[in-house]
């Protein structure tokens, strides 16, 4: 990809910690990342610890004499495609919406055209404060600035409640993923992760699936303007930002939760989720003991999430996954006709490097009458290029009236 000149202010907050491992995450994904923290950051991290892992000075002061002799402040300003402040405090958050410009940070922040990106991070009870939710107000008002966040969960403090900076790498998806609105407006459902089958009440049946080719496809169906629900078995990853998530653990409840978001509103599916094809028949209710050299299981069918929701009267434009090891597009090519796919995704799970548990993937998209090939490359990066793919035939296929276009679109 063409190399992103990404900028990164860390502002005073705990969640200073966390920005290191967004420089190194932005850093392997190609990108050229620059440091500017403010004092109160630097009470939390060195300025070494990001010159190490970004390969560039770290600025900290607009009255730098050496810096300034060549207007220092406007040259990085130019020099960013985009601002990403990571953690923004309840602080700057405020002098930004007032539009000072009284520390390096806030002056780049006035200085640039290049579009703005805050993550939030504060205590819950500074993130609900009316003052903090009328400069919160302010900022979303700006057309140039965009909020990532913040999560809710359990705080440093020990509070719980929104205030959360994003994990790392859901910031860095988003960053990566600057993609045009092609899916604006439309409701999109993905299915990702294993679903897990019990034997008994410490052990299941699962599979290799890590989820990281449905939450990367979530995130960037997301950054395309799409109202994203996540279906997601059991994973050990973030929650891609601002899209709405929901855990299952059996191929039934992936089924049910499934059903339910497309009930909902849904335009797009996309079925990205290792589901379990088979079920013990029975589920002990203790655990089993190793007493007997063979164990037979009685395996019974799952419920087909993809079929189910392609076999709709009110079906939506609908894309499967195919992970196989062998005969790959004949394989993907049957399960396009069989269970009256729109589209499917094909890939060669037997290839060292790409598909389960990697952080690549290389693949094939398969339509009527049609076919792309997509090389070996990252997830987020290759799960961009795909969303935009399925944007394109979604759009074909509405305007074709074989799906209708989604109300919000129409309104």
């Amino acid at each position: 990809m063409t190399q992103k000149r990404i900028l990164l202010g860390v502002t005073g907050g705990i969640a200073a910690y966390k920005s290191a491992e967004l420089v190194r995450l932005l850093k392997k994904a190609g990108c050229a990342v620059r440091v500017v923290m403010t004092g109160g950051a630097e009470a939390f991290v060195t300025p070494l610890t990001f010159q190490a892992l970004s390969g560039e000075a770290v600025r900290t002061s607009l009255l730098d004499p050496t810096a300034e002799a060549g207007m220092g402040h406007i040259e990085l300003a130019k020099w960013a495609d985009r601002i990403l402040v990571a953690p923004a405090s309840a602080n700057f958050m405020a002098r930004l919406a007032q539009g000072m410009a009284d520390d390096l940070l806030t002056t780049v922040c006035c200085a640039t055209e290049a579009p703005i990106v805050l993550a939030p991070a504060m205590n819950q009870a500074m993130w609900k404060n009316h003052r903090t939710q009328r400069n919160l107000a302010l900022l979303e008002a700006d057309p140039q600035i965009t909020l990532l966040g913040p999560d809710q969960g359990g705080q440093a403090c020990g509070d719980v409640g929104p205030g959360r900076m994003l994990e790392p790498q859901a910031i860095a998806d988003r960053i990566l993923l600057d993609s045009p609105q092609s899916l604006a407006g439309v409701r999109v459902v993905i299915t990702a992760g294993p679903t897990r089958e019990a034997i008994d009440p410490v052990r299941y049946i699962s599979n290799h699936s890590s989820g990281k080719m449905g939450y990367a496809l979530a995130a960037a169906a997301r950054a395309a303007g799409a109202e994203v629900t996540l279906v997601s078995g059991p994973v050990a990853l973030a929650r891609p930002a601002d899209v709405a998530l929901r855990m299952v653990v059996t191929a039934e409840d992936m089924l049910a939760a499934a059903m339910k978001a497309v009930d909902e509103g849904c335009d797009i599916f996309i079925a990205t989720a290792a589901v379990a094809d088979y079920r013990p028949l029975d589920c002990a209710d203790q655990k089993l003991k190793k007493s007997r050299e063979n164990l037979s299981l009685a395996l019974v069918r799952n419920p087909d999430t993809l079929a189910a929701v392609a076999g709709r009267a009110d079906a939506p434009f609908t894309v499967g996954f195919a992970a196989e090891t062998n005969d790959v597009i004949r394989h993907a090519t049957d399960k396009l006709t069989s269970k009256h796919l729109n589209m499917i995704v094909a890939n060669d799970v037997s290839r060292t490097g790409v598909g389960f548990n990697g952080d690549e993937n290389a693949v094939t998209a398969v339509w009527q009458g049609g076919q792309q090939v997509f090389g070996q490359e990252s997830k987020v990066n290759l799960s961009g290029k795909l969303v935009t793919l399925i944007a394109e035939h979604y759009r074909a296929t509405a305007h074709s009236n074989k799906h209708p276009v989604s109300s919000k679109e129409k309104s």
